[in-house]
């Protein structure tokens, strides 16, 4: 059975933004699984356009034109399927086995999305080496940190 790929922000903006070493490595794994097996939420897609957006991040005034055109291109061409939000479960349940390890605000999405992948039986790829300690031995197999 193929493990599902959950991909966090750090993927998806690595992935939307051609020309940088994280674009060529998260191209390269990409080209190794298919994106067939990956796919994001919905959160994942709000801070994607909230992220790509960004004066500051990206100086040009289409830039939440530009993030909802490349999220529905995409879409259209079913790349990176969705991964529905658990809606019966809220964050404490699915960040409870490892909620000892979360330490700080930054890392809230980070340990919903790995709670995700865990119930899913899925993996959650990032550039993020913190989430490596999050997971911990327990849940090494539901993370990739790509290099």
């Amino acid at each position: 059975m193929i493990r599902r790929n959950l991909l966090d922000l750090s993927v998806v903006l690595a992935l939307a933004v051609p020309g940088t070493e994280r674009n060529r490595s998260a191209r390269e794994w990409l080209n190794t699984v298919g994106s067939s097996s990956c796919g994001i939420c919905s959160l994942t897609e709000r801070d994607f356009v909230r992220v790509f957006s960004d004066s500051a991040v990206r100086p040009q005034p289409e830039g939440l034109l530009l993030a909802t055109a490349i999220l529905g291109t995409w879409k259209g061409y079913s790349v990176f399927p969705r991964w529905p939000m658990p809606s019966e479960l809220g964050w404490v349940d699915l960040t409870a086995r490892f909620a000892a390890r979360i330490y700080g605000h930054r890392q809230i999405t980070d340990a919903y999305l790995l709670g995700m992948a865990i119930k899913e039986n899925g993996v959650l790829v990032t550039f993020d080496k913190a989430i490596q300690y999050m997971a911990g031995t327990e849940f090494r197999e539901n993370v990739l940190v790509l290099k």
